[in-house]
């Protein structure tokens, strides 16, 4: 597909493409699609499926599908590490240069909104939060409350906890732990962030975006196909280590139902009804960031159909290169 990969870029270095959208949406398959027709390599832009002991509840590739297609970023950290937007990023980007070095199309798919934002934009030059400090950001955040612990963010960071809203946990306890290890708001460090994306070249996004209720009807026939791909043994798995809650492995989707399955809490039902919500959730939460926060150009509605790939090949071909 020599047509599709022509760029301004030089000599084997084919653009990078981008496969957005929320969970459930189709990404991994149209993706699949793509490599086999361009000759490309998938290269993980999910923040849960990086960890080793997670493939069935986080629906990472088949060992068939990666027999089928070379897949870089599934399952490389163990679920006892914390992957950060910056350690992501600095893996990304090796395998991008790796693939591109080796004549392949490098093909990025997931629904974690801020890796994919960082390899389009560049990432500023944030520290890593110790991780004592992560922790005890996390167990701020669970004792006293989402409110109060904005409150406590604001003396730390005004500006920070003026445009977070409290459910965010995720990103309130990054702003709290940045703010807390260097004396420096977030905002301050992002204010240094270089222009430009992390890697030469063209970046191509597509962004997956159906309807609301075909989503959530997809968001809810899958967590039934992991549970029968056994999704409760993972869980009973991971929850033998042992580890601490406040890790992203532990509160990946449909995790914290089942282990409270596990410790008796709730029935298997209720388990599975509470991470169909908790999914369906979360895909309308990275819906609106990907509405707001990217600007892809081309949007899918339906990345099942036949000839998807071919739609996304067709039209680069009749387009001119990005800048």
């Amino acid at each position: 597909m020599t047509d599709f990969i022509a760029s301004e870029n030089p000599p084997n270095q084919p653009p990078v493409l981008i496969v957005a959208g929320p969970t459930a949406s189709g990404k991994s398959a149209l993706a699949m699609q793509l490599a086999e027709r361009l000759g490309g390599i998938i290269i993980n832009a999910d923040s849960m499926q990086v960890y080793r002991e997670l493939r069935v509840v986080t629906a990472r590739p088949t060992a068939e599908d990666e027999a089928r297609v070379p897949h870089r970023l599934f399952g490389v950290l163990p679920a006892a590490e914390r992957c950060s937007v910056g350690r992501w990023l600095a893996m990304a980007t090796d395998e991008i240069q790796a693939a591109r070095a080796a004549g392949f199309v490098p093909i990025v798919t997931g629904g974690t909104g801020m890796y994919l934002k960082m390899l389009t934009d560049g990432l500023a030059p944030v520290p890593e939060v110790p991780a004592d400090i992560h922790a005890d950001a996390g167990t701020l955040y669970d004792d006293i409350g989402s409110e109060a612990f904005v409150r406590r963010l604001a003396e730390l960071d005004p500006k920070g906890a003026a445009k977070l809203p409290p459910g965010d946990r995720q990103r309130l306890i990054r702003a709290y732990g940045v703010a807390k290890s260097t004396g420096r708001p977030l905002g301050d460090w992002q204010a240094d962030q270089p222009p430009g994306p992390a890697v030469d070249g063209e970046i191509r996004c597509i962004l997956i975006n159906p309807g609301r209720e075909v989503l959530y009807a997809a968001c809810d026939a899958r967590f039934g196909r992991m549970l029968a791909d056994g999704a409760l043994d993972e869980v009973r798995a991971l929850a033998t280590q042992n580890l601490p809650g406040g890790l992203p492995a532990m509160r990946a989707l449909g995790v914290p139902d089942l282990l409270a399955h596990i410790r008796g809490e709730v029935t298997l039902d209720q388990a599975a009804d509470r991470a169909r919500q908790a999914t369906r959730n979360f895909a309308k939460r990275q819906m609106t960031w990907f509405r707001n926060q990217m600007t892809p150009r081309l949007v899918l509605q339906d990345a099942a159909a036949g000839g998807a790939a071919m739609r996304v090949i067709d039209y680069w071909r009749s387009q001119p290169p990005d800048r």
